[in-house]
């Protein structure tokens, strides 16, 4: 399996399933832009990765939430490595609560950094990406946006979201050599999903068909996928990582 050419971006990437799919992509011989909001130094950790096992990357401090953020973003990857050949939209925050009881502050920031950082990203590279006729977008959305959770209507929302505009994305650049395809992980083992309660953790594992959590190399693989040269037949889908659970 083959990457198409160019500089990777990925959002998010300095931890949990970012990480994995920057290290994947570089391992496949990609130049990785990681792109984070606050921890330099796992960021620096992931680049250090990379570096020492002969690929290329640098850390990109930037906000999603904000356009002008994921311009300068997009910038500085294109300024590291050249043109864009790959946008990985995978940043993501949650801020659960009941619906009754659910802040506007916390349902706000979670569109914003799950949903409208998608958008922005999208747009900031689109341009290059269409006047080359080459590109691959794969946005990290989630089963919950394809089948709701309660307690997290702002996130189902925002991943809900995700997967229309991926949709939408896809069939307007399809001719123009671009594919815009989604990801929906189920229960993967990462920092977040360790901080449930052991109990839920249970619930959640008798459900899954296949009898184990998902890792994140497992949504990494699927990305990569997406990403490769031999997918350009592929765009518009959701492809669930998630051992079946939304069988």
């Amino acid at each position: 399996m083959g990457l198409i050419p160019g500089t990777a971006v990925v959002t998010g990437g300095s931890r949990g399933i970012g990480k994995a799919i920057a290290l994947k992509l570089a391992q496949l011989g990609a130049p990785v832009a990681i792109g984070y909001t606050k921890n330099t130094a796992k960021a620096e950790d992931v680049v250090a990765v990379i570096r020492e096992n002969g690929g290329k990357a640098v850390a990109i401090q930037a906000d999603v939430s904000h356009p002008e953020e994921c311009e300068k973003l997009i910038k500085q990857a294109e300024e590291f490595h050249g043109p864009i050949g790959i946008l990985v939209n995978n940043a993501g925050i949650t801020r659960d609560g009941l619906l009754l009881r659910l802040k506007n502050e916390a349902w706000q920031d979670v569109l914003a950094t799950n949903l409208d950082g998608v958008f922005y990203c999208i747009q900031a590279c689109l341009r290059g990406m269409i006047k080359r006729r080459s590109g691959r977008i794969v946005n990290v959305a989630s089963i919950v946006g394809l089948h709701g959770n309660a307690g997290q209507a702002n996130y189902a929302a925002a991943k809900a979201g995700v997967i229309g505009l991926t949709k939408s994305a896809a069939q307007e650049v399809a001719k123009r050599g671009i594919t815009v395809n989604a990801v929906a992980p189920g229960f993967i083992a990462t920092d977040m999903t360790a901080a449930l309660a052991e109990k839920i953790q249970d619930e959640y594992l008798a459900k899954i068909p296949v009898g184990r959590f998902g890792s994140p190399e497992d949504v990494a693989t699927a990305v990569a996928f997406f990403c490769s040269a031999e997918a350009g037949y592929i765009t518009g889908q959701v492809l669930a990582v998630d051992g079946g659970l939304a069988m």
